[in-house]
């Protein structure tokens, strides 16, 4: 049924425990995963006390090696279960539109995430980038509680 998963993280717990049920998914289903970490683009007017001490090219490498160390993650646990895996990282301050974007630039035919769970006012004021791809996205998405 689905071939080619989006697999996006943002290196916390909760997307680590997503990768590796969807990697499982993914070998069941004998389809092919691609990893996806969207990096914050540099602003030199921000709220983030890292891009206010760094500058644009240490921003820039600190985003990238971030992005080794979460990509990893999805490569090792593919690795392990046999599961056809490539990696791509972006920047994006929007990253439930670069979800989307490289869902469908990749030919994916399934997202799947990890929901962190916040709920009330905190759900409200830090926003869902899970509940904003649910909303958008016209490929299907599963979400890992």
């Amino acid at each position: 049924m689905f071939k080619h998963l989006l697999l996006p993280t943002d290196g916390s717990p909760s997307s680590e425990d997503a990768i590796r049920q969807a990697i499982a998914f993914a070998k069941g289903a004998h389809a092919q995963v691609t990893g996806l970490y969207v990096m914050p683009e540099f602003h030199v007017l921000t709220y983030r006390a890292e891009m206010v001490e760094d500058t644009k090219a240490e921003f820039a490498a600190d985003c990238r090696a971030h992005a080794k160390q979460y990509l990893h993650v999805i490569q090792q646990a593919a690795g392990d279960a046999g599961v056809s895996c490539r990696t791509v990282s972006v920047s994006s301050d929007h990253p439930f539109e670069a979800i989307i974007e490289s869902a469908e630039k990749n030919a994916c035919d399934l997202i799947v995430m990890a929901s962190h769970g916040r709920q009330g006012l905190r759900a409200l004021l830090l926003g869902s980038e899970t509940l904003k791809v649910l909303t958008h996205s016209k490929i299907p998405v599963l979400v890992f509680r």
